[in-house]
């Protein structure tokens, strides 16, 4: 089979696409044919080793000093089982999947094997193959920050950074929850906000939002956008940030309250099956879709990692793997 290497960090250059054997499932593995993956921003930053700001040695002792230890990149896949292992029961072959490797990446590729119990589901009803392949990325992250600030019917969440794939998650699974819902971007994609169910778009290049006078029981930080000393004039009482993109500081940070009992909330955000297998039920609900901003071509690998470095996307990148 074909896979996609990025055996040093660097630019969408040290991509190579290479012939490596094909994988055989043990026992409890399903082995898919990759239909369709995303590049995520996850993905520029493996590649590029372009990680946060005290973070970069832990992340080379984590990822790889010279290069990625896992060298086939790629967080999210949607697929047809092509053969199961022998004490598999849930899957058979022929059935259409989606799977969310997350962190151990593995997804660019003609062919990847999945844990019958892991990261893995049947294909939501009314999902195309792209679609499906875009679900986990941001929808796993919405959900983490979520659960974690307890968010609860009538609050208001402040999205900054709300046209990427992580930001059109969270404005859609929070309005899910009974949220009012404003959210940051360009004016550009504002139309596209609100057709993902956002209450109120701000400009953020015409907008300073610390100098706001509304106040929000959550904010959302998808890129950076703010730290917690500048969240305090934006917050309620009992308000929370999520500094989902946050660096070292903010997750030793998370362990400080703020004044009126505020709270950050940093770190890492979970991959459970559990998370992957609602995201299916929200979309085959039509209560979350993902928006698919550009196609690419399973050899325009590189093509596709050059423009998710542009910073512009708006929700997922996908690659047609084109079995």
């Amino acid at each position: 089979m074909q896979a996609w290497f990025a055996r040093q960090y660097g630019g969408p250059e040290v991509l190579r696409l290479e012939e490596t054997p094909m994988p055989i499932p043990a026992r409890n593995q399903l082995l898919v044919r990759v239909h369709a993956t995303s590049v995520s921003s996850g993905d520029r930053r493996v590649r590029s080793c372009d990680l946060p700001p005290g973070t970069k040695l832990l992340g080379r002792l984590a990822l790889g000093w010279n290069g990625p230890r896992q060298p086939i990149l790629g967080t999210e896949y949607s697929g047809v089982v092509e053969a199961v292992g022998a004490e598999v029961s849930s899957f058979k072959v022929g059935d259409p999947v989606y799977a969310f490797p997350g962190g151990k990446m593995g997804a660019h590729a003609q062919y990847v094997l999945v844990n019958e119990t892991g990261p893995v589901a049947h294909l939501p009803g009314g999902l195309n193959f792209h679609q499906a392949a875009a679900l986990c990325f941001g929808g796993t992250t919405a959900i983490h920050f979520l659960r974690k600030a307890n968010l609860l019917s009538g609050e208001s969440v402040f999205v900054l950074g709300g046209s990427g794939a992580v930001g059109l998650a969270m404005v859609q699974l929070a309005r899910h929850r009974g949220a009012h819902v404003t959210a940051t971007t360009s004016a550009a994609n504002g139309v596209l906000l609100l057709a993902h169910g956002t209450d109120v778009v701000i400009d953020y290049r015409t907008t300073d939002v610390t100098t706001l006078s509304e106040r929000f029981d959550i904010i959302a930080d998808c890129v950076g956008a703010l730290n917690f000393p500048q969240a305090q004039n934006l917050l309620k009482p009992n308000g929370r940030y999520l500094a989902i993109a946050g660096a070292l500081r903010e997750m030793l940070g998370a362990l400080r309250k703020g004044k009126n009992n505020t709270s950050m909330i940093a770190g890492p955000a979970g991959e459970l099956a559990t998370d992957i297998r609602e995201l299916g039920r929200l979309a085959a609900s039509g209560l979350f879709r993902p928006h698919i901003d550009k196609v690419f071509a399973f050899g325009d690998m590189p093509l596709a990692h050059a423009y998710v470095d542009t910073g512009r996307k708006r929700g997922s990148v996908i690659i047609d793997v084109g079995q």
